[in-house]
């Protein structure tokens, strides 16, 4: 699955094995391995995993 944000593509694999977050940054660890997303404001990392735990 992926995630457009501000013109950049995220892409997650399922299955979403866990989820770290420090303010804007969020690391997510998934079949494929580690992905570090940062964001600039709390309000879009919100955002982020408002979707990644809906999807």
């Amino acid at each position: 699955m992926s995630y457009t944000y501000d013109g950049t593509v995220y892409s997650i694999t399922s299955p979403v094995r866990s989820i770290s977050v420090n303010k804007l940054n969020i690391v997510v660890k998934d079949q494929a391995g580690s992905k570090l997303f940062q964001f600039s404001n709390v309000k879009d990392s919100k955002n982020f995993l408002a979707w990644v735990y809906q999807a």
